[in-house]
């Protein structure tokens, strides 16, 4: 079987690295890629943004599946062009990638079909978004409606605060995503990403983890893409995920074969539980990144299997099952982001890390020139611990990235801090 993967990032790379392994893949071609990405599989230099010359490449070399890491080439439908041309895809529809393309599109598909989710208000102009603010007072959440690389929220604390987020956004710093703002009540809980399969007709759980938004250790300054993970995650025991996947994925797969979109690939659920149970914050149409990068490695079942049996819309007849084992993802990224940072900056010791047992170390934003590796981007590693529990991984996590000589590299020390809590209480109260 011969498989072509879209992407750059450390989610990609942790797809390469698991497809790779698969015994049913014979070849696998990157489009796009990283340094690491680089190693497992042959890059492809078609124009990542022609759909059609795609379509005619992967032709010419007999591709069997197109695997599609990010969101943005799904929104604006390369799956409709390459299955137009008899390419199988593992990644939604353009009319299904709107659960991810516009929040507007994705809170009215959540009322229609009676999904618990925030309440909200969707505006296209400053007045209308300013004078819902003004009625709903603070703290609130103000979001540009379209795409914007995990950067389009704005947790305003302050009725001050979300006015001006409603500016900025109209004003332009998020492009096209913030032709309209989709304004949300502040929900109170714990955030959880699920994640979930689905074939059009069946939608299969796959399992559960929590992300590190924030720049800063105990969740302090600005929203990034992600600062780690980890999973499993206590916020969601076996009685939650039968209730999101009840209230919540099964309404949305179903709500939108009945729209005419029937969802195939990947659904991330990106959740607050409350004390009212799991309400959806947001969709998002893909595997998350870094949460790819822990929930990846637990898969036992073979990624292949998931992506041939969504292809042919037979889900039903696959268990996806999850190792017992912990994974805890530490991401290292370059000093300065999310704000403007330095490209080009060495990294050593990478092969010295790789080395260390039971770890990880997916590559985001790299390229080796010669026998250097250097920094490309804003989130450069990936670096992801294996264990019995979260302590456990989290420790050969931090070892590794210790291992690595990056002075111009910046890391978060408490990924993971609040599942350690809980295991600490529950020792605690076991004793």
């Amino acid at each position: 079987m011969q498989l072509l993967l879209i992407g750059s990032g450390g989610r990609e790379h942790a797809l390469a690295w698991a497809l790779s392994r698969s015994p049913q893949v014979s070849a696998l071609y990157s489009l796009l890629g990283n340094g690491g990405i680089h190693r497992i599989a042959q890059p492809v230099t078609v124009p990542a943004d022609d759909f059609a010359a795609i379509a005619d490449w992967c032709k010419a070399h007999s591709i069997d599946y197109v695997v599609v890491g990010p969101e943005a080439p799904l929104v604006e439908g390369i799956a409709d062009v390459l299955e137009a041309a008899g390419i199988k895809v593992f990644g939604p529809s353009k009319a299904a990638s709107q659960l991810e393309g516009s929040k507007h599109f994705t809170k009215e598909i959540c009322f229609k079909y009676g999904i618990p989710t925030a309440a909200s208000g969707s505006f296209t102009d400053a007045k209308g978004a300013k004078a819902y603010i003004r009625q709903q007072g603070a703290p609130i959440v103000v979001k540009a409606d379209g795409l914007a690389a995990g950067k389009g929220v704005i947790m305003a604390e302050t009725e001050a605060e979300a006015l001006e987020a409603v500016d900025t956004i109209f004003e332009g710093k998020f492009g096209a995503a913030g032709r309209r703002v989709v304004i949300e009540e502040w929900l109170i809980g714990e955030e959880a990403s699920f994640f979930a399969v689905a074939d059009g007709e069946h939608v299969v759980a796959i399992g559960a983890a929590q992300d590190h938004k924030r720049i800063g250790e105990g969740d302090t300054g600005p929203n990034t893409g992600g600062m780690g993970t980890y999973s499993p995650t206590p916020a969601l025991g076996d009685a939650q995920v039968e209730e999101v996947m009840e209230t919540i994925i099964r309404p949305t797969v179903e709500g939108l074969k009945k729209e005419g979109a029937p969802y195939r690939g990947i659904l991330f659920a990106g959740l607050m539980m409350t004390k009212d149970g799991p309400k959806l914050l947001e969709y998002n149409i893909r595997f998350g990144d870094p949460e790819a990068q822990v929930l990846i490695p637990r898969l036992e079942t073979d990624l292949v299997e998931i992506i041939t049996h969504t292809c042919a819309g037979t889900l039903d007849r696959l268990q996806v099952k999850l190792h017992d084992q912990s994974a805890l993802c530490v991401v290292m990224a370059s000093k300065g982001y999310p704000g403007d940072y330095v490209k080009g900056t060495v990294i050593d010791n990478l092969d010295a890390a790789e080395a260390l047992e039971n770890t990880l170390i997916f590559h985001a934003g790299t390229a080796k020139e010669g026998d250097t590796w250097k920094a490309t981007g804003g989130r450069v590693l990936g670096v992801t611990g294996l264990g019995v529990d979260i302590q456990t991984a989290q420790a050969n996590a931090y070892r590794a990235v210790q291992t690595i000589n990056w002075p111009e590299g910046i890391y978060r020390r408490d990924i993971g801090w609040r599942a350690l809590e809980k295991e600490k209480k529950n020792q605690k109260e076991a004793s």
